[in-house]
């Protein structure tokens, strides 16, 4: 099974440790930073979304124009544009960028966050409105006739795109979400579901979770699995953990002082998202788990996104990665806290330990026999 890694494609450089030295879209750091990602073995990176941050859209396109190999994963909410419009768009940027694109459709799980823009549905609401956005996306990136469409949340009539992706029969769908709803949805619709990292247990039985929703849906395949962290690498333990702890009390520091971040998903006290409340009770359970999972910065940040970390010398948190692996996760997403230094080392020191394990373990089931190679799947 090949393993695939998602970076993350910032427009600037600030992180939860420190603020941004210039502009919210720095157009010479965006592509320097991809460019590390490409040059030092990633897959993909993320153009993340956010109320009042640049649009991904764009800043994609800058991207995909200018390297030749790097993948990008777009973050998409439904309540942002119409999907006749969306699914141009996409399709546009699939051109662009000779078929590199996948989608990643956000239902919102934070109301303060969604109003920002305009969005007044309730949580449960918004994932119907999610399952409806997903769907007329695809059925307009396959069809060549003329259509209407008479749903809960869009009406058209007569619609036909004049621009298809490069990718057939369509480019991939990402989704995430830790509740019941966000199974149900993600299950029957995508392509690629993402985690946040948790404990290898409460990973497994999320992929458990989703693969359940899936046969629900009356799917005969499975979404592949992504698991997202918070690398904090060093050349020994020792260094790493010194680090770890550095990093933590920056993000405090920062806290403390009232500063923005780069994460906004909730306003102070408890997050309404279940990924968020997930991180929060297992961080409130623990500080480390497994080989190397820490769970300090999460709690520091409120639970808020990808915020989990895992600690530990590159041979370390390559192991760590390989664990998840072995659960089914073949998409390991990895972002740091100096975005483009850490992207530079992982790429050179983590990257490639995980590669050579995973070539090793397919090498070994595939000397014995296709159904191991079926079980694993």
């Amino acid at each position: 099974m090949p393993v695939e890694f998602l970076g993350i494609a910032a427009t600037n450089d600030g992180s939860e440790t420190g603020p941004r030295s210039g502009a919210a879209f720095d157009k010479e750091y965006t592509l320097r930073l991809a460019r590390a990602h490409e040059d030092h073995g990633w897959d993909r990176v993320l153009f993340a979304y956010g109320s009042g941050s640049p649009d991904p859209a764009p800043a994609a396109a800058y991207i995909a124009s200018r390297l030749d190999r790097l993948q990008i994963l777009l973050a998409h909410r439904p309540n942002v544009s119409y999907p006749t419009y969306a699914a141009k768009t996409f399709a546009t940027l699939d051109r662009i960028s000779d078929g590199r694109l996948t989608v990643h459709f956000i239902t919102g799980g934070n109301d303060h966050e969604q109003r920002r823009e305009g969005d007044t549905l309730a949580k449960d609401e918004r994932y119907a409105r999610t399952r409806e956005y997903i769907r007329i996306v695809k059925k307009i990136w396959t069809t060549r006739e003329p259509f209407d469409h008479e749903g809960e949340h869009y009406r058209f009539h007569d619609f036909v795109s004049d621009v298809f992706p490069v990718q057939q029969p369509r480019p991939d769908v990402s989704f995430g979400g830790s509740s019941p709803a966000a199974y149900a949805a993600g299950g029957a619709e995508a392509d690629i579901y993402c985690l946040w990292g948790e404990p290898l247990e409460r990973t497994a039985e999320q992929i458990a979770a989703v693969k359940a929703a899936a046969a629900a849906a009356g799917r005969t395949d499975v979404p592949r699995i992504q698991v997202a962290f918070r690398p904090i690498i060093a050349p020994t333990e020792e260094l790493a953990w010194e680090k770890a702890h550095r990093t933590v009390d920056a993000i405090r520091a920062r806290k403390e002082r009232g500063e923005a971040t780069t994460v906004r998903h909730h306003r102070r006290g408890a997050p309404e998202n279940t990924g968020s409340q997930r991180l929060l009770s297992i961080a409130e359970a623990g500080e480390r788990y497994d080989r190397a999972l820490w769970t300090p910065t999460a709690a520091a940040t409120g639970g808020a996104g990808n915020s989990n970390a895992l600690v530990g010398t590159p041979e370390t948190v390559a192991q760590a990665l390989l664990d998840y692996y072995d659960l089914g996760v073949d998409i390991l997403s990895a972002r740091g806290y100096d975005l483009l230094d850490d992207a530079i080392d992982f790429g050179r020191y983590v990257i490639p330990i995980v590669r050579e394990e995973v070539a090793k373990r397919d090498a070994e089931r595939a000397a014995r026999g296709p159904q191991t190679l079926a079980a694993v799947r």
